[in-house]
Parts: C-alpha cells; sequence; structure tokens
C-alpha cells in the first residue's frame, strides 16, 4: 500500500512546475507504482475531485478541528480513502457531532503537507494545474494506451478515476469495454467561443443556431420509470426538480439520455435572471413548495441514448431529428437549421433582444464531442466592459506560482469617495500579462499577508464580462458574471473609470440593488 502522504507529494510537484511533460511524468510515475485498488483513487485526486462527490465537509467543519498533526505520515491512500467514505456516509440524528469526531480523528494522524492536500480536495479548490489535458496524457502514459483511448472512455464514464485503473489493468481493450450507462453521467459536451457570429461560421459545412440559454445545464437519464438528473459537474439533483423528472417519465421511452437546460422563466416567456434559477436549482429545501413558487422549464437540445441505441457518434442533424420526435416542442431549444452568416446573425439579434443569452451555433454533421470544447459548438454572446480599478491581487498557484495573478476589481464610488469592489478574476492574462502585472502591482503595494496583496488603487483595467448579478457577497450588491481581462489601460486614471452608479445603470436595477440570492458560479 502507498502512503497518502505520496499522493500529497505528487500533488506538490505538480503544481510547483510549469512543464506540462514535467506534470505527467510526475503523475504517471505514481500511477505505475501504486497498488491496482488505489489507481482510481489517485487518478481522481490528482483531478482535483473526491470520488465520494460531496462529503459534508466545508471550510466551517475543518475550521472547528482542534488536533495537532501528526508527525510522521502513516496512512495509505486506501485507508484515507476510507475514512472519507465513512465521513460522506454520515446521516441521520446526530451526524454532525460524529462527522466532526471522525474528520478530527483523521485529521489527527495527517501530516500538515496531507492535511492542506486534502483540504484543497474537500474544499473543490486543490489547484494543482493538472486538468484534463494533463491528467489524460499521464493516464495514456502509465499505461502505454494512446490518449484518444482514454479521452473518449473519460467522456463516456464522467470520472477520470475508474478509467484509469481500467487501462492500468486492461490495456485499450478495456478502455474499449467502456460504454455509456443510463443513469452514470457522461461529461457534457461543451462549446467554444466567438466575439461574433460572422466570424465564428464558414461554408464548408451545414450549421445551425440555436437559442443560449442563461440556465442550469442539466443530463436526463430514464431507464424505465427511474428518472436521474446531473448537472453540468455531474452532481446529481433529481430531487430538486420534481416537474423535470415528470416531463422526462412521461416520454415515449423506455430508456433514454437528454442534454439541456432547466430555466425559470416569466410568464411572457423571458428568462428570469441566472440567479433566480441558480438559487432554485441549488435548494434541497422542500422542492414542491419551490415548484410552485419558482418553476422551472426543462429545455432539451441533444438526445444522446434512446432505448439501447448510444448516439454520441451519430451526427447532430440526425440526433435533433429524433429529439423533436419525442419530446414536445414546448421543452425543445429553438433552433434555425442550414443558416447563413446573414440568418445567423439576425437570429442572434432577435433572441438577445427577447432577454437570451445570445446563440450557440453548431455543425449538424457533427458527433457529440463529450467532455471537450471544439470547433463544432460555438457561443456567441454580447460583449460587455467596463474599466475598473485593480484593488488587490492574489499569489498564483500551479503554473502561475511565482505571479501576482487574480485581480480584485473595483468600480468607482460616484461621490469620490473610494471603490467598490464587483468580484475578481484570473481570467484572460497572457504570460507577459503575468509578468507585467506581477511587477506592476509589487509597485503600487500598500501591504500584504500570505496570498493577498493590497495596492494602491491606481491601475485602471478593461473588463469583458457576460453580465451582471445581485449578490450578497460584494457591498455594491451586484457582482460580474465571467469576467476576464481584456487590457490594462495606461491611458486612464482611476478618477476616469466607471463608476458603481454606472454598473446599476447597466444591470437596470436601479441605484437600490437588491440582494435576495447569493451569486452563483
Amino acid at each position: 500500500m502507498t502512503l497518502f502522504a505520496e499522493l500529497a507529494r505528487t500533488s506538490r510537484t505538480v503544481a510547483g512546475t510549469r512543464s506540462r511533460n514535467a506534470k505527467v511524468e510526475a503523475i504517471a510515475e505514481l500511477l505505475r507504482q501504486v497498488d491496482p485498488d488505489e489507481q482510481a483513487i489517485v487518478a481522481d485526486h490528482l483531478a482535483g475531485v473526491l470520488p465520494q462527490g460531496r462529503t459534508g465537509v466545508g471550510w466551517r467543519s475543518l475550521q472547528k478541528v482542534e488536533a495537532e498533526p501528526a508527525a510522521e505520515a502513516t496512512l495509505s491512500i486506501a485507508e484515507v480513502d476510507e475514512q472519507i467514505s465513512a465521513i460522506a456516509s454520515t446521516h441521520g440524528s446526530g451526524s454532525a457531532s460524529r462527522r466532526s469526531e471522525s474528520l478530527t480523528d483523521l485529521w489527527s494522524r495527517l501530516t500538515t503537507d496531507e492535511r492542506a492536500f486534502l483540504t484543497g480536495l474537500l474544499l473543490g479548490d486543490a489547484r494543482q494545474g493538472a486538468g484534463d489535458g494533463i491528467m489524460l496524457k499521464a493516464v495514456a502514459a502509465a499505461a502505454e494506451v494512446k490518449e484518444t483511448e482514454v479521452r473518449r472512455a473519460v467522456m463516456l464514464a464522467g470520472r477520470t478515476g475508474p478509467v484509469a485503473a481500467a487501462a492500468l489493468q486492461g490495456g485499450a481493450e478495456a478502455l474499449a469495454q467502456v460504454r455509456l450507462e443510463v443513469g452514470r453521467p457522461l461529461r457534457p459536451m461543451l462549446a467554444g467561443s466567438s466575439p461574433e457570429v460572422e466570424s465564428a461560421l464558414d461554408d464548408t459545412a451545414p450549421w445551425s443556431a440555436e437559442v443560449k440559454l442563461d440556465g442550469i445545464r442539466i443530463q436526463a437519464h430514464k431507464d424505465g420509470d427511474e428518472v436521474r438528473l446531473f448537472t453540468r459537474s455531474l452532481d446529481d439533483i433529481t430531487d430538486r426538480l420534481p416537474e423535470v423528472v415528470e416531463l422526462v417519465r412521461s416520454l415515449p421511452a423506455q430508456q433514454l439520455v437528454l442534454d439541456g437546460e432547466a430555466i425559470a422563466l416569466k410568464a411572457d416567456g423571458s428568462p428570469e435572471p441566472f440567479q433566480v434559477t441558480g438559487a432554485r436549482t441549488a435548494s434541497s429545501a422542500d422542492p414542491e413548495s419551490l415548484r410552485e413558487r419558482v418553476p422551472v422549464t426543462p429545455l432539451f437540445f441533444d438526445l444522446l441514448h434512446l432505448d439501447g441505441e448510444d448516439l454520441v457518434d451519430t451526427p447532430l442533424g440526425e440526433r435533433r431529428d429524433r429529439l423533436e420526435a419525442i419530446v414536445p416542442a414546448v421543452n425543445v431549444v429553438t433552433v434555425q437549421r442550414g443558416v447563413t452568416q446573414q440568418q445567423a446573425r439576425a437570429f442572434f439579434d432577435e433572441w438577445v433582444a427577447r432577454g437570451h443569452e445570445g446563440v450557440v451555433l453548431k455543425r449538424l454533421d457533427a458527433p457529440y464531442a463529450a467532455g471537450r470544447r471544439g470547433a463544432t459548438w460555438i457561443k456567441v454572446k454580447p460583449r460587455h466592459t467596463l474599466d475598473l480599478v485593480v484593488l488587490a491581487v492574489e499569489e498564483g498557484s500551479g503554473r502561475r506560482k511565482g505571479y501576482l495573478s487574480n485581480i480584485h476589481l473595483g468600480a468607482r464610488n460616484a461621490d469620490g469617495n473610494g471603490f467598490t469592489m464587483l468580484g475578481k478574476t484570473f481570467k484572460g492574462m497572457t504570460d507577459e500579462m503575468l509578468a507585467w502585472q506581477t511587477q506592476r502591482f509589487t509597485e503600487l503595494m500598500t501591504d500584504r499577508d500570505d496570498w493577498l496583496v493590497r495596492v494602491r488603487p491606481e491601475q485602471v483595467v478593461e473588463i469583458a464580462f457576460d453580465g451582471l448579478q445581485r449578490s450578497t457577497r460584494y457591498p455594491g450588491g451586484v457582482a460580474l458574471r465571467f469576467a476576464r481581462v481584456l487590457r490594462y489601460r495606461d491611458d486612464k486614471r482611476a478618477d476616469e473609470a466607471d463608476t458603481l452608479d454606472d454598473v446599476l445603470r447597466l444591470a437596470q436595477w436601479g441605484q437600490h440593488a437588491d440582494a435576495d440570492h447569493e451569486e452563483q458560479g
């Protein structure tokens, strides 16, 4: 059995190097060394996830643990996994107390380094710099199989861990046996991005244009009367959306897998703000009551399995035909097929004017490439920009270690009295920009702690974002959605940046934006 400390050590090695090859080799080396019953655990952990999913352990739980760290490593990878499984399965009366006792016992047997690694996994914040591009290469290298074979198997299985174990123990033959299973979520296909409709389309293939909804991605599985609903991150939310379950159960098929969105709509059919849908789907309290107050509508855009037939390799046009034959039109995302650039632009303008998020352009001859962002699905959304001021910046991790990375963004208060934070971002930064801003914000630093550098509010940055949402997290009651850096504005002073009033007018909530819902991802 391999010590859990070796897993933590490999994670630090991966996080501490910028070399993709070095990351791949470090992970592959550990996968080759561990026992067969530890291979899946190692792959999942180094992918930044726990096999158990939700454990009931959060930051507050960890803060309450009173136990000195162990002086030396003694627990194996399998033993830690067993204890996490026991904690995750603790339910019922007195479960909080029992979970706390188990967590304290585990924490007392872990070293400081092991605790740090496991904390990242428990909180979903394991910053190792090992995404799919690294992990799948490492699994392929360790098992001496093709990366394409690993990628397809992970797509269908949903998780890296079981696929890594299959590859290491059975090679390409075992990977070929991985199939789509009704009831087990597969990784959703993702869309690339384009700033304009015209630049996304070409005339070498037939394209369709679909309305892009600002809802929650759902994958619906039906097997007889059994229906399961999964989110984009493969969490099971079946119990939260009874109206969606009823619709899927009523469809004329014994088995099917659907891809789509759940969205809260107003009486006129226009979308509610994203956080209304997000708050509804995030809450597990009294689903029937919530259903009455905030009903959600399922709208599907793809069919991946039907009565024993996998359709992921079938062209989209045919998948769409079969979807429309089995799902009522009111529950199918609006599409226009065979669009030209001019038609796609008109479609985009029409649906954005109706309050929707944009369009997704899809090649009608393309298969369903789950888990990947490709060139056959392309989302186009209106781009909003603001000139904001950097208030603080965080130390980078993973490949950004040694740089100042995540910037805190503030809007100018109209009365001239300071700035109001609207969010933070690390997206859109090139290597050259990271190097520049590390030097720049070191010069502007006023104080710092272990990870946060506070700076004089002088540097203006142009930020693109997809929208605004109400938030109780930030004092202005509003937060940016999907913010990313376009450029630093050395031609503007901080007193020329956009104001909080400008932001609220853009949101059309007025001066007193309420904060009914927590900021959603």
